[in-house]
């Protein structure tokens, strides 16, 4: 599996290309901007992308899906319960992030299912609290955690749907149930690097970590 991470647009927001080498097709995680230099990114490596995959519908993390679509022609998947809000958004949100409104889902997906590009799948996590459909996405050694869990930190959840109690238990109970050397691989570069891993964050995440016990 191939993994490139990129930082886009001015709210140090994670965008990842994933693709499977062997067939050379992919998927994005959260195309929030600069949509234009992920398409040359894959493109200059090889790689079709054929999924938009939005961990959650917050509008800085949505406001690429159509830049991108359109230069891809791209399937946008998002979960299920998040996929009315993603076309429900308030447009002056948009004009305030300085992005476009999402064209609707093509396909929804829920806790269990996968994302398959060629030889390679994502297996469909869902961790709820930052907004109701958040999901994280796993593959074998990495997890991406979306807006769920940071490197040292996690999700707000004083947003509408948000909820602190759902947000830990996400964490706690689903995350951290990953092996300890899985990577995470964040929604935001909010942390003192850049990804970090399940067992960094069990031990030293402050808000979430096993110091303090659960």
């Amino acid at each position: 599996m191939f993994v490139k991470q990129m930082e886009v647009g001015s709210f140090a927001i994670f965008t990842y290309i994933v693709a499977c080498k062997e067939t050379k097709e992919a998927l994005v995680i959260d195309p929030a901007a600069d949509c234009d230099r992920i398409f040359d990114e894959a493109k200059t490596r090889g790689y079709t992308i054929r999924y938009i995959v939005n961990t959650h519908c917050h509008v800085d993390h949505i406001m690429g899906n159509k830049r991108m679509k359109d230069l891809t022609g791209a399937q946008i998947i998002i979960h299920q319960i998040e996929a009315p809000a993603l076309i429900h958004q308030s447009p002056h949100s948009f004009q305030m992030f300085g992005g476009e409104p999402s064209p609707p889902a093509d396909k929804t997906v829920r806790d269990g299912d996968s994302i398959t590009i060629g030889n390679t799948s994502l297996s469909v996590i869902h961790t709820p609290g930052h907004s109701p459909g958040s999901i994280s996405l796993y593959h074998t050694g990495m997890v991406f955690t979306g807006d769920t869990l940071f490197v040292g930190s996690v999700g707000r959840t004083d947003l509408d749907g948000g909820s602190w109690e759902t947000l830990l238990a996400s964490v706690q109970k689903k995350l951290f149930a990953l092996p300890d050397d899985t990577v995470v691989a964040p929604g935001h570069n909010y942390g003192d690097s850049t990804r970090s891993t399940i067992g960094r964050e069990k031990l030293y995440n402050p808000f979430v970590g096993m110091r303090g016990g659960y």
